[in-house]
């Protein structure tokens, strides 16, 4: 049986100019992810990562090269394209959260459903806050929460939309040792119990162990780690 691929990359390159030079962040990279995989993406901190990351998610343009993803190549689309692809289909958790300040707990995981015009978005997103141990922290607002209860937090509003895609941008980058263990758990149970296909960008190679596939970034090029 064929598996399907969710997301591709053909001769990928970044490249940004300043003055006489020209950096290369990202060098001809050919990338294949098939549907409820988990992939790891390691490399040190500057290596292109989360460079890598935002293109392969649309959030940035390639230089060069081309992204497929759920069947559109990327550079055909607006960036509105771009963003109603995302809403449909992508889930994000990042190192610093991007919580709402001004939302309760509730309301940020209520936030995707809302923009997608969901009439049920209040019990959806109060069903995820339960799953995530955090029920009796709905009103609270991110600055009430210690750091893992706001990624607990991110983590619901990612899995919410029920997304075929999840991007994982260091996710326990802020967080101690045994908070961080705690929420790759969730993170991992969720996404094996969805079936979402991940791809997490780390420099911690015991998490990158944990996916089915590991890469390394050096230099602008990907390779098996």
């Amino acid at each position: 049986m064929t598996t399907k691929s969710v997301l591709y990359t053909k001769a990928l390159a970044k490249h940004v100019d300043s003055g006489m030079a020209r950096l290369e962040i990202l060098k001809g990279i050919d990338l294949n992810i098939s549907e409820g995989e988990s992939l790891a993406i390691i490399g040190r901190s500057g290596s292109g990562k989360t460079t890598l990351l935002s293109i392969l998610a649309g959030l940035d343009l390639a230089s060069t090269g081309e992204v497929v993803l759920m069947d559109k190549k990327l550079s055909t689309l607006t960036e509105d394209g771009r963003a109603a692809l995302r809403s449909e289909h992508i889930g994000f958790v990042f190192q610093s959260f991007q919580l709402v300040p001004t939302m309760t707990a509730l309301e940020n995981v209520m936030l995707p459903l809302d923009l997608s015009g969901d009439k049920h978005s209040r019990k959806r997103a109060m069903e995820w806050l339960e799953k995530v141990g955090l029920a009796d922290r709905a009103k609270h607002y991110p600055r009430q929460l210690s750091g893992g209860e706001q990624q607990r937090v991110a983590i619901a509003r990612a899995f919410v939309t029920h997304p075929r895609l999840l991007f994982a941008d260091e996710p326990t980058g802020n967080l101690d040792v045994h908070t961080g263990a705690m929420i790759m758990d969730l993170l991992f149970n969720f996404n094996k119990e969805e079936n979402t296909t991940l791809v997490l960008v780390t420099h911690d190679t015991s998490l990158a162990k944990r996916c089915d596939r590991a890469l390394t970034l050096i230099e602008g090029l990907l390779s098996a780690a």
